[in-house]
């Protein structure tokens, strides 16, 4: 699970040949890394399939048999968690090291603070360079204690609190993660947790909780919406099966719309509609994405998607579509790109504390193409067309502006490089193999 430490320079170009078969991506990883912790608190053995076996989502397994559970890895994407009860998590004997996960890294921030425990977690050089104040203000109203670097960064030390307090919190900016935070944190408590969030984020915490049998009440409240938790609920192990990442179909998707002659379907991929953001997205561009055979697994709405090569145009995407599909702007961006007149994406200030800078590096990456793009605020605006390329993508250790940067260069005159993608595999595992098998050509190699 230790990430590379030595650059792995990656390359594409325009493939000799369109897009086309059946595929499926791995396995969601806010699902994943849910159903891994779920699992842990529940009374029982919980069986998972279709788990995304990256590095972020391993970094959680590890986490969860260091805090006490039984963690067993059956097969591909087949797991088995034998879980300890609410409160039941035991003090580790090791630092958690989260690697390039955020997510792991802020949600197991919320289990500790409800645990009368001591522990320690870090990360690589990216995820310590990350704010985690977001995550440890509102957490510390329950009586946990945090120690942290200055700016509020990993490593960081928690002592959990004895008899932790329930929480009622209002987010100032949507966040999914810090949410998760306090409802997993709330989970200890006596009484009911409350949070606001202004705008309504992705629900996989409400909807697992609720599988696993808690009690979870959510109210609209304007734009956003109001989650309360009852307390010291019996979570009951259940079986949960992962749909794919919405996430990562998006970069096979875009690919399929800029490669003239493509027709592709995408099977099995999570339609959360607080996470298809980008599917409705790209549609408003004009790709005609059809969902095929929907259907509801595990409280999760699935689909199959077919996607098919067409001519994009810009558009202006609103603010309060960002919680929907806030990971997806740099692939989303590389849409715009190939996309015929501008495209404004509005509010994208939380990019600017992901894996990297995101709103930043996605402009970067846009301008190493020859692509016309500005920053004005927290609103990006590209100039669409036809990308010169040719330039090399610095990923900053973040794998999405690795893919994007991959994708981009299918679609560009001249191609494109990127100067690591040896972090796309925390979240993304066999993705050049992916985009060559489904060109059928050397899509993706070393530069």
């Amino acid at each position: 699970m230790t990430s590379s430490t030595a650059p792995r320079p990656l390359r594409s170009a325009p493939p000799k040949s369109p897009f086309s078969g059946h595929f499926r991506v791995a396995g969601d990883k806010s699902i994943s890394h849910r159903a891994l912790m779920f699992g842990a608190l529940a009374i029982g053995t919980t069986e998972i399939e279709g788990l995304l076996e990256g590095e972020d989502v391993l970094r959680t397994a590890a986490a969860m048999r260091l805090l006490g559970a039984s963690v067993e890895h059956l097969g591909p994407g087949s797991w088995r968690v034998a879980g300890r009860g609410i409160g039941g998590l035991t003090e580790p004997a090791d630092v958690l090291d989260m690697g390039n996960s955020g997510t792991a890294a802020r949600l197991i921030c919320g289990l500790l603070a409800g645990h009368p425990i001591f522990a320690v977690m870090t990360g690589d050089a990216s995820l310590r360079r990350r704010p985690m104040k977001r995550v440890t203000d509102p957490l510390a109203a329950t009586g946990a204690a945090f120690w942290y670097r200055d700016g509020g960064r990993l490593p960081l030390a928690v002592k959990g609190a004895a008899t932790p307090l329930p929480l009622d919190y209002t987010l100032p900016v949507a966040s999914a993660q810090v949410k998760s935070a306090c409802l997993l944190a709330g989970l200890c408590a006596r009484g009911t947790t409350r949070v606001i969030e202004p705008e309504a984020t992705r629900d996989h915490t409400e909807n697992m909780l609720r599988h696993f049998g808690a009690t979870v009440r959510v109210a609209h409240h304007g734009h956003g919406r109001v989650i309360e938790l009852v307390g010291q609920p019996e979570l009951t192990a259940a079986p949960v099966v992962v749909p794919g990442d919405p996430s990562s179909a998006a970069f096979l998707a875009v690919a399929a719309l800029l490669v003239p002659g493509s027709r592709i379907v995408i099977e099995h991929v999570g339609l959360n509609p607080l996470r298809a953001g980008i599917f409705d997205t790209l549609n408003e561009m004009g790709a005609g994405i059809v969902v095929q055979n929907p259907r509801l697994e595990g409280g999760e709405p699935v689909g199959d998607l077919l996607v098919e090569s067409r001519p994009l145009h810009g558009i202006t995407v609103p603010a309060e579509r960002a919680p929907s599909m806030i990971d997806e702007y740099p692939i989303l961006a590389v849409a715009a790109a190939a996309a015929r007149g501008p495209t404004r994406m509005l509010g994208l200030k939380e990019l600017r504390v992901k894996e990297s800078d995101r709103l930043s590096a996605t402009a970067a990456l846009l301008q190493a193409a020859g692509v016309a793009v500005a920053i004005e605020g927290d609103d990006m605006i590209v100039q669409g067309g036809t990308p010169q390329g040719g330039g090399t993508v610095v990923t900053h250790m973040d794998h999405r502006i690795a893919m994007s940067g991959l994708v981009l260069g299918l679609a560009a005159r001249d191609g494109m490089a990127v100067d690591d993608g040896a972090f796309i595999d925390t979240s993304f595992p066999g993705f050049a193999a992916l985009m060559n098998r489904a060109a059928g050509a050397d899509v993706v190699v070393p530069a």
